[in-house]
């Protein structure tokens, strides 16, 4: 679930961005960064960059990029058009401080005690780490027993997790989602496991990466506000968010393509 608007973007506070194809998602507001899809069964409902989706897709044939195009090697493939673009990622209770509230399960056990605004984190991004170490990731919204989402509104239950097998939560698909690799899409539009690649993020470095990016990635998770032509970046971490946002801020719009050979790696990994 994300958010925007005049092109400048960061993980809390974001600007947006002026476009002249009259696409009206580039100019609706734009809350807080750092919120997506997510969550096991459909998306934990974070925000998203707000509201509508870019209409009719454009989709062309197996095309080229040519010369003279911005950041990213040349990829034939099929190219679907330009779709909004936000982020999220994977807070630590370390970094957070404050009241005492509980993190219920699904059954309505309590997982832990946390700092309120971590709750109020990890309740948007979908995923988060306890101070003990453990993984925790949404299981289900409309939760009797939790507290509610000082953002979204909704009750959401979460579920405990191996960090050996899922160091940054799980997604839609049921698999542990990686940082810049994983994408939340529309499934209608882009259904789980299609691999892609997001021309402008090819040749990014982005901290911790020893290489630059190759644009890369699959679809791994949804979420209730990622809807039409939209892409939710799996980051990993605030960080990361931040640094992404100040190169490619977000709802700026990337360009999607299906169908590029380097990308293929992807499938089924």
């Amino acid at each position: 679930m994300r958010l925007n608007v005049v092109c400048l973007g960061f993980a809390f506070v974001l600007g947006g961005c002026a476009w002249g194809s009259g696409k009206d998602w580039v100019q609706s507001p734009l809350p807080e960064e750092g919120s997506s899809s997510g969550g096991s069964s459909g998306g934990s409902g974070r925000p998203t960059s707000g509201g509508a989706s870019m209409g009719a897709r454009t989709i062309a044939g197996p095309k080229p990029q040519s010369d003279d195009e911005p950041r990213g090697a040349k990829a034939t493939g099929d190219v679907l058009g330009v779709f909004r673009n936000t982020y999220y990622d994977f807070p630590s209770e370390k970094d957070f401080t404050g009241e005492k509230v509980p993190l219920m399960s699904a059954s309505c056990a309590k997982i832990a005690d946390v700092p309120r605004s971590f709750h109020d984190a990890v309740c948007v991004q979908g995923s988060g780490k306890l101070a003990a170490g453990q993984t925790v990731s949404f299981a289900k919204r409309d939760c009797s027993c939790a507290l509610t989402c000082a953002r979204t509104g909704q009750k959401i239950c979460f579920e405990p997790l191996d960090a050996g097998r899922f160091p940054f939560g799980r997604g839609a698909a049921g698999l542990a989602i990686r940082p810049l690799v994983t994408v939340a899409a529309d499934t209608a539009v882009l259904p789980l496991g299609t691999v892609i690649y997001v021309k402008e993020f090819d040749g990014l470095v982005l901290p911790g990466d020893s290489a630059p990016h190759d644009g890369c990635f699959v679809v791994e998770d949804r979420g209730g506000a990622v809807k039409g032509d939209h892409i939710d970046i799996f980051t990993g971490s605030p960080e990361v968010t931040r640094v992404v946002n100040q190169r490619l801020p977000s709802n700026q719009g990337v360009t999607v393509v299906r169908g590029v050979a380097k990308c293929e790696r992807l499938k089924g990994a």
